[in-house]
């Protein structure tokens, strides 16, 4: 996107701007109904609608759809702009482009999401965008959830869920060889081949063995009982507990080294 000089039609390298001085007339103008003000106060923003929709360039849309869609949000921020607020219209513009930008990537997301937590990620995005216009940073989890008496893991979910997805394959990192992607670092070292031929080994290994000594490993290793406790559920003493369970765990072992 940061190379491609045209977008609909537009000649991005030749984007005019407009001086605060002409910018306070248009909207003025603008706000009483002059037609060709507000067509000038859309051409002269569209740079900033432009800066706006370059942070989402990585979430695979069109270009195009983007700025006509950051376009929506300009003319939104113009009809509503109070000058008395003493307020920059970029200020204001931009989180209003941007509102509208997200809202569309999240209407439109291959990923379903539920309204009622489309509708709490869109209050959230908001006060992120106007709190971090107060503070000058971006705020916390815990401000948001303040400012909007959620709790945190609601404020949590609601920004996952509204969250691009990643590929496996895109690049992470590269030194000029092969680039690191999502898929090497989040390599799955628990569920490989080699433990799932184990867990398979291991289950014949079980199903091999007596219905007692079945049991008793269950309540002893699944169960967490202690071999007291066992021989109390089976009516028979701890040493004959004791006997069974090394007899039926030495049995698993020899049917696993055999396989």
């Amino acid at each position: 996107m940061l190379g491609k000089v045209e977008i609909c039609g537009v000649n991005t390298a030749r984007l005019r701007t407009l001086t605060s001085g002409q910018m306070e007339e248009l909207l003025k103008k603008a706000q009483n109904g002059d037609e060709e003000a507000r067509q000038q106060l859309v051409e002269g923003n569209l740079r900033l609608v432009l800066s706006v929709i370059q942070r989402f360039e990585k979430r695979g849309e069109s270009p195009d759809d983007l700025f006509q869609v950051g376009c929506i949000g300009l003319m939104k921020a113009i009809a509503n702009f109070d000058p008395t607020k003493q307020v920059r219209f970029s200020t204001y513009g931009v989180p209003m482009i941007a509102g509208e930008v997200r809202r569309y990537l999240r209407d439109n997301s291959a990923i379903r999401v539920s309204r009622s937590i489309r509708d709490v990620a869109y209050r959230v995005l908001q006060c992120k965008e106007s709190q971090t216009l107060l503070l000058g940073r971006e705020p916390t989890l815990e401000e948001i959830a303040r400012e909007l008496e959620l709790s945190v893991e609601e404020v949590s979910q609601a920004l996952d869920a509204v969250c691009a997805p990643v590929s496996l394959y895109d690049p992470v990192y590269s030194d000029g060889g092969d680039p690191l992607t999502v898929m090497d670092q989040v390599h799955d070292t628990k569920n490989t081949e080699n433990n799932w031929m184990e867990r398979i080994a291991l289950q014949d290994a079980f199903r091999a063995l007596g219905q007692r000594e079945k049991q008793i490993l269950s309540l002893r290793f699944y169960d967490g009982k202690t071999q007291m406790e066992v021989a109390g559920v089976l009516g028979i003493s701890q040493a004959q507990v004791s006997r069974l369970e090394k007899g039926a765990i030495s049995a698993m072992r020899k049917s696993i080294s055999v396989s």
